[in-house]
């Protein structure tokens, strides 16, 4: 049976909630999206069952998206006790060709399916070639990285946990940012300052460093710095920017995207209107002789919330092409 002959489940799997959806014929139909909460079932298995029940379909694949690590087909989610399986999905839909992705390396296999109304340009970079790698960093309750290789007419993800590497600090301020956080956490990593709670330390931190404010959830910062009427709000928008830029100049130079950049996940939404005001392109090209080298990189603001979705469908229909 060929891509264009299937019906397949498709799974996002979050901390909080799951998203479960239909594809046909290699697409994503956004129509049968539904959303269930982790906490009202006892596993992944359970979720798929109670979808596949509803909705009456015997789907001929699956593919389900990991917010966690995954290693060799089974992933375990960060933030909840499940353990995730090919077995588990096969099990639960009935499908005869299942994948596990991470998050992020699905968000990846969904590039060049993105429609353009989703994607809003940071910076230019200059023309490469389709067979240019590129990168997807996504920033939310986590901060994870992946790079995308395509080879052949296949799209190559290999999974990371880039949020975990070492947090890069460059100025006094910086540091004193990274001892606070060192002292109530541990050593930090990239995803304590870069991600929904990373951003409410940063916070924090100048809160006590200013010894002015107080701590305050994500959302009313932001709606602090909408309203301008916290500049704590606004230097908290700007040191997390500025560490933005340098990280995914970092991962620039490690992986070379020249096909492109592209920054998804529900904190990078929201960050998205101030990071040129902010310092953001400053603080990617800033590799001393090689910043005039960093201006060949495009970098976008992705806000298609399924793209974990249509990565999934996406590869599902290169595993089946592959086969025929």
């Amino acid at each position: 049976m060929t891509a264009a002959a299937i019906t397949a489940v498709l799974a996002d799997i979050g901390g909080t909630n799951t998203r479960v959806a239909q594809s046909r014929d290699g697409q994503l139909d956004a129509a049968t999206v539904r959303r269930y909460r982790n906490a009202d079932y006892a596993g992944l298995g359970a979720v798929l069952h109670h979808y596949v029940e509803e909705t009456g379909i015997a789907p001929q694949a699956a593919c389900v998206a990991v917010a966690g690590p995954v290693r060799d087909g089974a992933g375990k989610l960060t933030n909840i006790d499940w353990h995730i399986d090919r077995e588990t999905v096969q099990e639960a839909t009935g499908a005869g060709t299942v994948a596990v992705l991470n998050d992020l390396q699905a968000q990846g296999h969904a590039l060049g399916r993105i429609a353009p109304d989703c994607l809003t340009e940071l910076l230019p970079g200059t023309p490469a070639s389709e067979q240019a790698a590129r990168l997807v960093i996504g920033v939310g309750t986590g901060m994870n990285a992946a790079p995308v290789f395509r080879l052949d007419g296949r799209t190559l993800v290999p999974p990371g946990e880039s949020g975990h590497i070492t947090l890069p600090v460059q100025t006094e301020e910086e540091l004193s940012l990274m001892r606070h956080i060192a002292a109530r956490h541990g050593t930090p990593g990239v995803e304590d300052v870069l991600s929904g709670r990373g951003f409410e330390r940063v916070y924090a931190w100048l809160c006590a460093d200013r010894r002015q404010g107080t701590p305050k959830p994500a959302a009313e910062i932001m709606a602090s710095m909408e309203a301008g009427d916290d500049p704590l709000a606004r230097e908290a928008v700007a040191i997390f920017t500025r560490i933005l830029g340098r990280v995914c100049g970092n991962l620039a130079l490690i992986t070379l995207p020249f096909g492109g950049i592209y920054l998804i996940g529900g904190v990078a939404r929201h960050f998205g209107p101030y990071l040129l005001d902010c310092g953001f392109a400053e603080a990617f090209a800033d590799k001393g002789r090689f910043s005039e080298f960093m201006g060949q990189f495009p970098v976008s603001l992705v806000t298609d919330d399924y793209a974990a979705l249509t990565g999934c469908a996406s590869h599902l229909t290169e595993q089946l092409e592959m086969r025929h």
